[in-house]
């Protein structure tokens, strides 16, 4: 769209069906990358793409070309066939309905960033239900718990 100028920072987080710890360190980072050019690929700029083995945190430079939910649409179905193709796993790969979407101001693009890139440390104290009820309460978002992704425990 020319003429139109604009600075969105999205950063996106969703998870495994059934939060199930099917994300391994094997294929992982090739997740992350195949999201991060899902992202591209809409037109969108990818900053980072991290996660741990129950879901992913995506934070994205995000243009007005798209909305979030379409953009997050795509990335999952697309990753999810991706991994499926793959065959990664046994059995059928599906990412749970919904999905997080929080936005930041550009003082705040280095600590979000250094945040996502340090998933895996920040989850050994912190379980991602914790985190996600953190992220819904720091932002002032309304929710019910029984709407929220499955929990499994």
């Amino acid at each position: 769209m020319a003429g139109t100028f604009s600075q969105i920072y999205i950063q996106t987080v969703f998870a495994v069906k059934g939060r199930e710890n099917l994300i391994s360190k094997a294929w992982g980072k090739d997740l992350h990358k195949y999201i991060s050019g899902i992202i591209t690929g809409k037109g969108q700029k990818a900053i980072i793409v991290n996660g741990v083995e129950d879901h992913i945190h995506c934070f994205i430079g995000l243009k007005p070309s798209i909305s979030v939910s379409d953009l997050m649409r795509d990335v999952k179905n697309n990753s999810s066939k991706f991994v499926n193709e793959c065959g990664f796993i046994k059995g059928k790969f599906q990412w749970q309905e919904g999905f997080g979407a929080f936005s930041y101001s550009n003082s705040q693009v280095e600590n979000v960033y250094n945040y996502i890139l340090n998933q895996e440390a920040h989850h050994k104290k912190q379980t991602f239900k914790e985190e996600y009820e953190r992220f819904l309460n720091e932002f002032n978002i309304e929710h019910k718990k029984e709407y929220l992704f499955e929990w499994f425990e």
